[in-house]
């Protein structure tokens, strides 16, 4: 599902089952990321499939990169490998107004 800055920032807090997903590469994420996420580069990818086969499908995962396209790739593989709630960040990192690491 695609979430709004607003949306996904706001839901993101009320959520006891999120984990944060970076899926930007190591260059990308040099430049700051969201506290607490978890970079999973899908430009890697055997080494995103493996991680992503890995992950608790009952968790909720709030996935971002740099505008959002790469990140809504990566919640159509996460369904398809039976995680149901994925929230792709519209805008990605680049509008991004929250606070980074």
């Amino acid at each position: 599902m695609d979430l709004s800055q607003k949306e996904w920032s706001e839901q993101l807090a009320n959520d006891d089952k999120a984990v944060v997903l970076d899926v930007r590469t190591d260059e990308e994420v040099a430049d700051g990321m969201i506290p607490d996420a978890k970079q999973m580069d899908i430009y890697n990818g055997a080494q995103f499939m493996e991680d992503a086969k890995a992950l608790d499908s009952d968790k909720h995962y709030y996935v971002y990169c740099r505008s959002g396209g790469r990140s809504a790739q990566a919640c159509a593989i996460l369904r398809s490998l039976g995680v149901e709630k994925t929230y792709n960040l519209l805008g990605g990192f680049s509008e991004w107004e929250g606070e980074t690491t």
